[in-house]
């Protein structure tokens, strides 16, 4: 940990030295021309304004005082480029013409730091230097990006546009990489955020501020925006040529195709050259452009009144998208990079997407399948080698703590262990089950070489399968999206839909225990129980933050119980709490804090002495001092069972002794004004059961259970070892143990219990710990009637957050629910407001902030 610590504090400290050394005392100054190159100041342009600040632009002119009165030429470079780019254009241009290049904005000698990077910005710089320079009206050559220059020149301009030469130029968006101005603004993002970091986070003194491939050419790509080009090609009507290399590997050749036809009195020269021509056959580029020129002076070129009857209609026709061409060069290269690194977010919507690009014509099929089955290849490859390298360990470190738990794994090798090979093949098939059998296999150091072969004839199955179908699917989708464009969200929602369905319920269907899981996942979606969290809690958030505007107070309520830290909202401690109770008397079953200090055998020993003193057999229960939810909680029945516990639970734990019985929850409330408080809520626990019939196995058992197979994922990880184990007939086994509904156990709603001699018990053992004033109480009992009697045992309290878990009665509404929680919180802020009036300071939201990172802290290294 030191020596990360020395190079963290190394690289920080480098970083500081090199950001003084660039921008203290003054700013960097621009780069100075290096060749001699006359400068203007031009002022400075953002979008369409005009600003008051000046903008320094280096050029070249071959007849710097217009002596001559030579017709103007103004060569544009593209990005990254500067005016050297045309060393071996402009002489052969020299002789006749009046030749002006501009090292644009950003570029080259020019000022670098601009407030407009675009095309556009750039085509308002080059008419100001025209301007500078007296040139009231000039021919354009865009080479490369610099065509969206010199096109937005004759858009702002057109009357100073004498002639246009596109040179391997840029144009319709269509064309260029995805074809989609909001897909290719999302990767020139990324790519300007990747440039940026390099220059901010890196230490370099100065060195990659002038890059050529630095941030100003990020910009230049991210600040254009290509759409008006396609509008501003089908307006021109004056002389234009278009001179592009069939072999292209930035500019498709498609994309000069569909200049030239949109320009129908334009000259197409198409060439067996690459992009840069202008570069390797400068004399021969010259030559061509030259003699456009020539005749566009003698006015012999051809204008768009010239043009044939058949290529006006042609121009005239819209663009069809289903006759894009394959992509070609780097930007076919860069989609397929692309799809290979977004399986390592999500495999199948990348296969989706892949599939999406084939049915459009945009992919090959077969580069596609590779593509995601590379990506797919190397992302469980990485699954497997953490496994491997790390052991259960990598299951404590993001990001696969965020992904699969303990319990997968367990459940995982034991599939594994039984199946070998053919896990590997089925996984690939079956939901939620890939992460914990490739992380499975490298814990179980299954032989590398076996393995990958496994791997690659899994991945070779699956990925084709998925890129096939939603091509297949993808093709009506994008026939309506040419049609209607406004259809272009609900086309690709629709085929993600369709295709996630066909290859991951479909197969479902042909097994019953597939269809069982089906009506499981359908009965977690449609009953409000059974729902996550974050779909669930919004409206209680926003009413808890209602009430602390009421209060004038966010987070009054952690005043509700001076006695807990933080009033129990996250991480207080149950050892502490358990303490507080000490004056409850038999009321509280025997228990002790494991520290976190020592080794295991250490520690089994201390749990030995335990019990020893207290007289207990097992079963024994053993839960996290700061745990939420049952995480983490063990009933123990072997002292085997607790080594392998302790050996993974490095983290304080409450031991307890196990109290048999019916288990209830009860809410409890007292205002500190009141002699006595009362019972908000009581919750009757049930643990759901099933019985054998003598054939069927008890995961079988559990998938044919009306009210089980909501929750059949949590039954059969929990049983995993008498998963197909057949139950003899008549025994009932129980499926969970723990009481919590989160973890599977039955809640109802208990309030006819609710009896005077249960609220003066309650009442007596609350009033035994001071500063506790609201909370819920999870008990056991020998039967119903001794708990309306008042006699039970206190297994946990929890505080502010704990919830009326009458609410999860499968009778109650989810508006019945939302009342009672909604009067729970109210009350808690209200105990709070008036405990603060009593003198007790509520925590502040850094202090919650801090209980809540102590939490994952602990949590993040807990055995499942």
């Amino acid at each position: 940990m030191r020596p990360a610590r020395a190079a963290l504090g190394a690289y920080l400290a480098l970083l500081a030295a090199s950001c003084v050394a660039r921008h203290v005392p003054a700013p960097r100054a621009p780069a100075a021309p290096t060749g001699g190159e006359p400068t203007v100041r031009l002022a400075a342009v953002d979008g369409d304004r005009i600003l008051s600040r000046t903008v320094r632009v280096a050029y070249t002119d071959s007849d710097p005082e217009g002596k001559t009165g030579r017709p103007a030429v103004i060569l544009v470079h593209g990005s990254p480029g500067k005016a050297f780019d045309f060393l071996n254009v402009a002489p052969g241009l020299a002789a006749r013409y009046r030749v002006i290049a501009p090292d644009l904005p950003g570029f080259g000698a020019s000022e670098h730091d601009v407030p407009d990077y675009s095309f556009r910005a750039h085509a308002r710089y080059v008419l100001e230097l025209m301007d500078a320079l007296g040139v009231a009206h000039a021919h354009v050559v865009g080479f490369s990006m610099g065509g969206g220059v010199v096109l937005s020149m004759a858009d702002l301009a057109p009357r100073r546009v004498d002639s246009i030469v596109l040179q391997s130029a840029i144009g319709v968006q269509e064309m260029e990489l995805l074809g989609d101005h909001d897909l290719n603004h999302v990767l020139h993002g990324l790519q300007l955020a990747g440039l940026w970091m390099l220059r901010e986070l890196t230490p370099h003194f100065g060195w990659l501020d002038d890059a050529e491939l630095g941030v100003p050419y990020a910009r230049n790509f991210f600040d254009s925006d290509q759409r008006p080009l396609r509008g501003i090609l089908a307006r021109w009507q004056k002389p234009m040529l278009i001179v592009h290399g069939e072999h292209d590997p930035l500019v498709p050749i498609a994309a000069a195709r569909e200049h030239a036809r949109l320009v129908p009195q334009s000259a197409l020269i198409e060439t067996r050259e690459s992009h840069f021509m202008v570069f390797q056959e400068g004399a021969w580029v010259a030559a061509t452009i030259g003699s456009f020129l020539d005749k566009v002076e003698a006015g012999t070129a051809p204008t768009r009144t010239d043009a044939t009857p058949e290529r006006i209609a042609a121009a005239a026709r819209p663009f069809d998208p289903r006759h894009l061409p394959l992509l070609t060069g780097f930007p076919w290269l860069v989609v397929l990079l692309l799809l290979a690194a977004a399986t390592l977010l999500s495999e199948d919507l990348s296969c989706i997407v892949a599939g999406l690009l084939v049915a459009a014509h945009r992919i090959g099929y077969g580069p596609a399948s590779v593509a995601c089955f590379v990506g797919i290849f190397a992302g469980d490859l990485l699954l497997f080698l953490s496994g491997r390298v790390l052991g259960r360990a990598a299951l404590r470190r993001a990001p696969l703590k965020w992904m699969i738990t303990e319990s997968q794994i367990r459940a995982s090798s034991a599939w594994f262990r039984e199946s070998g090979g053919i896990a590997i093949l089925a996984s690939r098939f079956l939901p939620g089950t890939r992460l914990p059998t490739y992380v499975a296999a490298g814990v179980l150091r299954t032989p590398f070489l076996r393995f990958l072969i496994w791997f690659a004839v899994a991945a070779a199955a699956w990925t084709p399968l998925l890129v096939g179908i939603a091509s297949l699917v993808g093709a009506p989708f994008l026939g309506l999206f040419a049609r209607f464009r406004m259809w272009a969200l609900p086309a690709a929602i629709g085929t993600v839909v369709v295709v996630l369905f066909v290859v991951r319920v479909v197969p479902n269907l042909f097994s019953w225990s597939g269809r069982r899981q089906l009506v499981g996942a359908y009965r977690r979606t449609v009953r409000w129980e059974f729902w996550p969290p974050w779909v669930f809690y919004p409206p209680v958030v926003i009413w808890v933050l209602w009430q602390g505007i009421r209060h004038r107070h966010l987070t009054v309520f952690t005043a509700a119980n001076p006695g807990i830290e933080g009033g129990g909202f996250i991480a207080e401690s149950k050892a502490s709490i358990l303490r507080g109770l000490a004056g409850a008397g038999d009321s509280i079953p025997a228990w002790m804090l494991l520290p976190a200090a020592g080794t295991p055998p250490e520690r089994v020993d201390a749990i030995r002495s335990f019990a020893a003193e207290h007289h207990l057999d097992f079963p024994m229960v053993l839960k996290p001092d700061a745990g939420q939810r049952g995480s983490g909680v063990l009933i123990a029945r072997t002292w085997e069972e607790i080594a392998a516990h302790i050996e993974q639970a490095p983290e304080p734990l409450l031991v307890q002794e196990y109290v048999p019985g019916v288990e209830f929850g009860v809410f409890y409330a007292r205002r500190p004004s009141e002699p006595s408080g009362r019972v908000f809520s009581v919750t009757a626990k049930a643990f759901p059961e099933v019985t054998g019939d003598g054939a069927s196995t008890l995961e079988r058992l559990i998938l044919a259970d009306r009210r089980a197979v909501a929750l059949a994922p949590i039954y059969v990880a929990v049983n995993r070892a008498r998963q197909h184990e057949i139950v003899p007939a008549g025994e009932r086994v129980r499926l969970v143990e723990i009481g919590t509904h989160c973890r599977g156990a039955i809640f109802g709603d208990g309030r006819p219990l609710i009896t005077p001699a249960l609220e003066e018990a309650i009442d007596r053992v609350s009033r035994a710990f001071d500063g506790f004033y609201f909370g819920r109480y999870d008990v056991r009992s020998p039967s119903v009637d001794a708990f309306r009697r008042g006699e039970f045992r206190v297994i946990e309290l929890n505080g502010v957050t704990s919830e009326a878990t009458a609410i999860y009665d499968a009778q109650n509404g989810l508006l019945a629910a939302y009342r009672m929680l909604f009067r729970q919180w109210t009350l808690a802020f209200e105990i709070g407001d008036e405990n603060r009036g009593r003198g007790v300071k509520p925590f502040g939201i850094a202090a919650l902030g801090r209980l809540i990172a102590r939490y994952r802290a602990v949590a993040s290294v807990r055995p499942d």
